[in-house]
């Protein structure tokens, strides 16, 4: 019944069961599980060890966080050559750290995973921001924390996130300014992974490849077991590949919890036809 295997998924469960211990890149790179089923999980980790190693040789002694940064800044985008993908930017593969490390290609969250696991084995302190429409980086300096593009490592100016982020905003100029300052908090890495699936899941959405999505969303039920919402959705994925039972399950359990809901109507339909579906083939 499911797209991925019983055991992939269990791994899945198990890095991502506890926030505390979460392993960012780890449960990153699983996602590529989905399209790569015989992916080296460790040797693909290792390699990101010894691009971390190469960066720690080039670290002066007594270096300061600027400085160190600076030297990152260096390897990453110019000597290991990573850059967002601009000719395919909506690629599944750009979410996969094991295509991103081979092509040095990506977009900016799985660009920007690379970077904080490199940094953190740095002991270097920065971390991600789930900005609206483009992931960023936050580095914590002396005179302040910088934002940085996780395509280039450019530090961006205020006026550089406020143009970012006006196509969001349904007023710009002050409000602007306001949903900046909030909007610049840490993430999660909880809420890293599940930007990460989300995105793919917005692609195999609009590609309509149903086996891809159904697996991005037992994911996300997995990973957000009180979102209600991604219940529904793995129910919407199951009915396009004909899992009746279970698209009647997981659409039943949503009205169960939202029978108000704005698109109870919908769902209510939608699960009309599946018990539908059900009957004429049980009198088959």
């Amino acid at each position: 019944m499911t797209t991925i295997s019983t055991r992939v998924l269990d791994y899945f469960s198990a890095l991502v069961a506890d926030d505390d211990s979460l392993p960012l890149t780890e449960a990153a790179l699983s996602i590529a599980q989905d399209a790569y089923p015989d992916l080296d999980m460790q040797g693909t980790l290792a390699e990101i060890d010894e691009l971390a190693m190469r960066v720690r040789r080039r670290l002066p002694e007594g270096a300061g966080v600027r400085e160190q940064i600076s030297i990152l800044n260096q390897c990453f985008f110019r000597e290991f050559g990573f850059a967002a993908n601009l000719n395919d930017y909506y690629d599944p593969d750009n979410s996969h750290l094991n295509a991103v490390l081979t092509r040095r290609r990506g977009i900016p969250i799985s660009l920007a995973v690379l970077y904080l696991e490199i940094a953190q084995q740095l002991d270097l302190p920065v971390q991600g921001v789930a900005f609206p429409g483009h992931f960023l980086l936050r580095a914590s300096l002396p005179e302040g924390d910088a934002m940085l593009d996780p395509t280039t490592g450019h530090t961006l100016s205020e006026s550089d996130m406020v143009e970012l982020l006006e196509p969001f905003v349904a007023k710009a100029g002050d409000s602007v300014a306001r949903a900046l300052r909030m909007l610049l908090e840490p993430a999660t890495r909880r809420e890293i992974v599940a930007r990460m699936l989300r995105n793919l899941k917005s692609i195999y959405l609009q590609t309509e490849r149903w086996q891809r999505l159904l697996a991005i969303q037992q994911r996300l039920v997995i990973l957000l077991p009180h979102d209600i919402e991604e219940v529904r959705d793995r129910g919407f994925a199951y009915s396009r590949l004909d899992y009746l039972r279970p698209a009647l399950e997981d659409l039943e359990h949503y009205l169960d919890e939202r029978p108000d809901a704005d698109d109870a109507m919908v769902v209510e339909s939608q699960l009309q036809d599946l018990r539908q579906r059900v009957l004429n083939n049980e009198q088959d």
